[in-house]
Order: structure tokens, then sequence, then C-alpha cells
């Protein structure tokens, strides 16, 4: 049987871990509520620079940039909306310490140099990844279904036979007027963000899983012709029918997995060189995976 006394000395960790995160998550929500609040004081012009893809494609139409609500409370909870995502991400260096600091303690000093480079490189890869949806993938997106409005009734005139194929305004018959909703311009324009900036963390992800030894190079250089698959699969899903910007996702989206198979080649030769250093390397089975990667 085991002793009361260890059964009382094995709580008292347990407890200060508790009260331990039970700070460090208070700390992390205040960060977040003063950052959401510092966000709402400027979410008009933060409104306005996730609108300007579409502003820019409205002005090349030659019509008014601009978007309308249709609730008398839209805007208000789109200004709410875009605080909580910008609170999130002002606070996230702040929230990123904090669990840093709760789990880095149970951390042998080679889990922590491992873990350190990741911490730094998932948020500076999503903002790239944000940066690539807004700047390219969303004019693209924009035009193409705005354009589209235009395409169908010339599209139309063509099958019945009643012209060539230009698109245009029709002056006789219905015409369709974009008139583009905050609340929906927004929620395409973040999905944008959040899909790019989440493809762009393969790299992360998938060099975290070499280091834990769940993937090899090999592995996923064998994994080639389904990984083009997946990335065409995802680009027809997240993208617009449109061509050019599915090729471009293509083209992103694998070259980000090129780079993965790198960093987990890198990987493998620094566990190769520590194991060798210690004495602790099979040569027949790295020989074998050296046949088998040839």
């Amino acid at each position: 049987m085991s002793d009361p006394k260890d059964i009382d000395d094995s709580s008292a960790p347990l407890i200060e871990h508790l009260a331990e995160l039970r700070t460090r998550l208070i700390r992390s929500v205040v960060a977040f509520l003063v950052a959401m609040v510092l966000c709402f004081t400027v979410a008009e012009p933060i409104l306005e620079f996730l609108s300007e893809p579409i502003a820019n494609v409205l002005r090349a139409r030659g019509e008014d940039p601009r978007l309308i609500f249709t609730a008398p409370q839209e805007k208000f909870f789109v200004l709410i909306r875009i605080s909580l995502i910008g609170g999130f991400a002002l606070a996230f260096p702040v929230i990123a310490h904090q669990l840093w600091r709760f789990i880095a303690p149970g951390l042998y000093r080679s889990e922590k140099n491992a873990f350190l480079p990741f911490i730094f490189a998932s948020p500076l890869l999503f903002l790239l990844g944000a940066a690539f949806a807004h700047y390219v993938v969303t004019p693209l997106a924009m035009n193409f279904f705005i354009g589209f409005s235009d395409a169908i009734p010339a599209l139309a005139n063509l099958v019945a036979g009643e012209g060539e194929f230009e698109p245009g305004p029709q002056s006789e018959e219905l015409k369709t007027v974009f008139l583009g909703s905050v609340r929906e311009s927004l929620d395409l324009s973040l999905k944008f963000i959040f899909a790019f900036g989440l493809c762009f963390q393969l790299p992360v992800l998938l060099t975290l899983m070499g280091k834990a030894g769940l993937v090899s190079a090999q592995g996923l250089g064998d994994m080639r012709k389904y990984a083009v698959v997946g990335i065409l699969t995802l680009a027809a899903l997240v993208t617009p029918p449109d061509v050019i910007t599915q090729v471009i996702l293509f083209v992103v989206v694998y070259g980000l997995y090129e780079i993965s198979i790198q960093l987990v080649r890198q990987v493998e030769k620094r566990r190769e060189a520590d194991l060798r250093a210690q004495g602790l390397w099979d040569e027949e089975e790295g020989d074998s995976a050296e046949d088998a990667s040839s």
C-alpha cells in the first residue's frame, strides 16, 4: 500500500502547477482583452485595409468602390470580429511566451532547442501566407467573382446565337449590379487569409513530425504523387474556379512540400551525426536506408 504521506507530498506539486497554469491563463486573457480594445480603436482602418483588394477591382471596372451593410448591427459586429481576430494576433507573442514559460521547465535542454525555432517560425510563416493571400489570391478571386456577372449575359447570347462572346453591361436587359456586403466580403477575405496561413505551416508541421520520427524524407519523397493530388484538390476547394489562381496555389504549396522534404532530410542527418557521436548508430540500418533512398 502507498504511504498517505507520499500522496500528500505528491499533491503539492500538482497544486503548484495548477496555480501557475491559472496565473499564465490570467495573464494571457488580460493581454488578449487589452489587445482587443486597442484593435477596436483602429478597427475601421483595418476593415478598409482588408477591403482594399475588392475596392481595387471595383475601381478597375469603373464602379463605385463601396460596400454596404444590410442590418443596423452588421457593421458593429464586423468591427467586433476584426477586434477579436486582431486582438489575438497582437497578443499572440504574450500568449506564446506564457505557454512557453509553463511547459519549458518540463523539457530537456535538447527539447527546448528543438521547439524554440518553430515557435518563431510558425507565426512568421502564417504572416507570409496571409500576405500572399491578401495581395495575390484575394484580388484574383474578387476579380473572377465580380467579373462573372458580366460574363453570364454574354455567354447566354453566344449560346442563343445572338452575336459574339463580348462580356459587358447589357443596356436593354436585366442588369445585375454588385453591391458588396461588408460581412460577406470580410468573410471571404478572412477565409483566404486563414487558408493560406495554415497552408504555409506545412514545413513546420512536417519538420516537427520528422524530429519525432513520425515521417522520413524518403517516405515524403515516395508520397509525392499523392501529395500532388491532395494539393490539387486543396486548390480546387479553397480557390475560385480560376486556373491561374489554382496554379499559383499549387506551385506555392508544392514548393513548401519540397522544402519540407529537405528540412526533414537535414533533421535526419543531424540525428545520425548525434547518434554516431554517441556510438549508437546502427551501420546496417543506415546502409539499408541509404540503399532505399537511392
